[in-house]
């Protein structure tokens, strides 16, 4: 069994709703950012299956779990069951697709992971929660912006979703997004510009979780 149930993962997202999406196919490098991004509060990290190297790396960073205990890491970028399975078995807490797809939920639930999948209309997104997933990934973010969000709020009240893409790391945009009714934000490569090292993540994602969370209070 998963060290987290699916339940708990999705608890654990909306409590510390800023989540990494990052990929690198340097382990050791990879390993400083989720420790970087976790000493600024992050429990809740993403590292997404696009590139050759993304499962070699993925079972590095899992050892990371016994360094850092709050640590949730899940795997992004999934389209397949057989990919579900594999990265399931090396550590994933949660997996995230770009799209909904039945058979990666099925992986999932027979694994007591967390699935989230991407959606965009409110058919998917229905859709999506037919099939079980606790936390629906709006994608791509950017192309709807902050009042589709807050549109979808009146006829979809309760669904909890995340936003990826268009999210920018400053309290202006999350306080725009969390605003229209969002749940938690997925941030890729916006989050890491022009910070070269660990410190300096540390000091980008730190006062942005701290806002989070007196956002949310």
């Amino acid at each position: 069994m998963p060290q987290f149930s699916a339940a708990d993962v999705v608890a654990r997202t909306l409590q510390a709703p800023l989540v990494p999406v990052f990929y690198h196919a340097d382990a050791a490098h990879a390993q400083d950012v989720v420790r970087a991004c976790y000493a600024g509060g992050v429990r809740v990290f993403e590292f997404t299956n696009r590139g050759l190297q993304a499962f070699e790396v993925f079972q590095e960073l899992a050892k990371l779990t016994t360094e850092l205990p709050e640590l949730i890491l899940g795997i992004g970028t999934i389209y397949t069951a057989a990919d579900a399975e594999r990265f399931i078995g090396a550590g994933a807490a949660f997996v995230v697709q770009p799209v909904t797809t039945a058979e990666v939920a099925g992986t999932c639930r027979a694994h007591g992971v967390a699935w989230v999948p991407g959606a965009l209309t409110p058919n998917e997104i229905y859709a999506a929660q037919q099939l079980g997933a606790g936390l629906v990934k709006i994608f791509p973010g950017n192309l709807v912006g902050p009042d589709y969000v807050r549109a979808l709020r009146g006829p979809m009240p309760q669904v909890p979703l995340m936003v990826t893409g268009g999210v920018e790391p400053t309290t202006a945009s999350l306080s725009e997004w969390f605003g229209a009714g969002v749940n938690a934000v997925g941030i890729g490569s916006q989050l890491f510009k022009g910070a070269a090292d660990p410190a300096t993540i540390t000091g980008h994602v730190a006062p942005l979780m701290q806002f989070l969370s007196s956002f949310n209070n």
